[in-house]
C-alpha cells in the first residue's frame, strides 16, 4: 500500500443549488437555491468583497457561545424545507438549530469521487456510517451501489427517507438503519458481513439512541479496524472524513493506512475539503481582479484499491 507523499486539496466550486457568494469579517455568505444565508465562520479574517450583497441576506445564523449553537433570524421566512439537487440526487435544504442547512455542500468533492468508483463496480456493497440527512447514500445509489446506511437520529432517517423519495430513490436498494454507529459495526464483524465500500464521517461528539456515547479521539482507531475488518477481499474503498481542528490529513492516511493495509495493496490520497468562491461577481458589481478565497473545512483520507 502506498500513502501518497503530498496533500490533496479537493475544492468544491458553486453548482446550480448552491454557491459560497462573499466570506470575511469571520462569516461566509452562502446561496442555497434561491436563499441567501450568512453563517459564521471564525477562519475569514479578511473583508467581504460585496458588503452590499450582505444586506440581502434571507437568514443569518446568531451563535450562542459555541459557534454551533445558536438561532436563526430571518428577513424573509423560508419553508421547512425547499428542495435543491446535487447531479442526479435531490435533497431538502432545511435551517437545523446547529447552523447547518441539512447537508454539507463542501462533501460534494467526496461526492463526486465515491460516484465515480461506484460507477467502475456496479451492484457493489456500501457501508454508509454517520450518514446523517442521506445525500453520500443517495449518491451511491444513483450510481449503482446497495447501500447500507445507519445513523443514531431517528429524525435523520426520516430526513434521508424523504430525500431518497425526492430523488425518486424510494424504492433503490438502500438498507435505513437507526442505531448507534459501533454498535451496528462490531455486530456485523461477528456476523461476518463484507462490504466493498466504506463511508466514515463521524462527528466529533455524539450520542446513540440508548445513550452510548462517541468521542472521535478516544474512538476513531477501534472504528477504523473494526471498518477495515468488513472490507470484502474485492473491495473498492473506504472514505474517512473529520471535522475537528485538531485532525490532520497525514494522521487520518496513517490510520486508515495501518488498519487497511494487512495483506492489501492500493492507495491512500488524504487532504483537505475547502470550498472556494464564486468566480462570477454578483450582478451590477464589478469584476474583481482578486482570486477568489477558499475555506478549509475538514480533512480527509481515502482508501483505493
Amino acid at each position: 500500500m502506498i500513502i501518497t507523499d503530498s496533500a490533496t486539496t479537493l475544492r468544491t466550486r458553486p453548482w446550480a443549488d448552491y454557491a459560497l457568494v462573499d466570506s470575511g469579517n469571520g462569516k461566509k455568505l452562502e446561496r442555497y437555491g434561491d436563499y441567501l444565508v450568512i453563517r459564521p465562520e471564525p477562519q475569514c479574517w479578511w473583508q467581504p468583497k460585496y458588503p452590499a450583497l450582505w444586506d440581502k441576506a434571507d437568514a443569518v445564523f446568531d451563535p450562542a457561545g459555541d459557534e454551533d449553537e445558536g438561532r436563526w433570524t430571518f428577513s424573509r421566512k423560508p419553508p421547512e424545507q425547499w428542495p435543491l439537487s446535487w447531479g442526479d440526487v435531490q435533497f431538502y435544504g432545511r435551517f437545523t438549530s446547529f447552523r447547518h442547512l441539512a447537508f454539507f455542500p463542501e462533501q460534494a468533492a467526496n461526492w463526486e469521487w465515491q460516484k465515480a468508483v461506484v460507477q467502475k463496480r456496479p451492484g457493489m456493497r456500501v457501508l454508509n456510517l454517520f450518514g446523517y440527512t442521506g445525500v453520500a447514500s443517495l449518491v451511491a445509489a444513483a450510481a449503482g451501489a446497495r447501500v447500507t446506511h445507519v445513523d443514531a437520529s431517528k429524525k435523520a432517517i426520516g430526513w434521508a427517507r424523504d430525500n431518497a423519495v425526492l430523488s425518486g430513490l424510494a424504492e433503490a436498494p438502500v438498507r435505513w438503519i437507526c442505531e448507534d454507529a459501533k454498535k451496528y459495526v462490531q455486530r456485523e464483524v461477528k456476523r461476518g458481513s463484507k462490504y466493498e465500500g466504506i463511508i466514515l464521517d463521524p462527528p466529533k461528539y455524539g450520542r446513540g439512541p440508548t445513550g452510548e456515547i462517541w468521542r472521535l479521539f478516544e474512538d476513531l482507531p477501534e472504528m477504523i479496524g473494526l471498518c477495515a475488518q468488513l472490507l470484502s477481499d474485492d473491495a473498492a474503498f473506504l472514505l474517512l472524513n473529520a471535522y475537528a481542528a485538531r485532525v490532520s490529513g497525514p494522521a487520518l492516511a496513517h490510520l486508515v493506512g495501518e488498519a487497511v493495509g494487512v495483506g492489501r495493496g492500493g492507495t491512500v490520497d488524504h487532504g483537505e475539503l475547502t470550498l472556494i468562491e464564486d468566480r462570477k461577481p454578483p450582478k451590477g458589481q464589478k469584476a474583481s481582479e482578486v482570486q477568489p478565497r477558499e475555506i478549509g473545512l475538514s480533512f480527509f483520507a481515502r482508501w483505493q484499491a
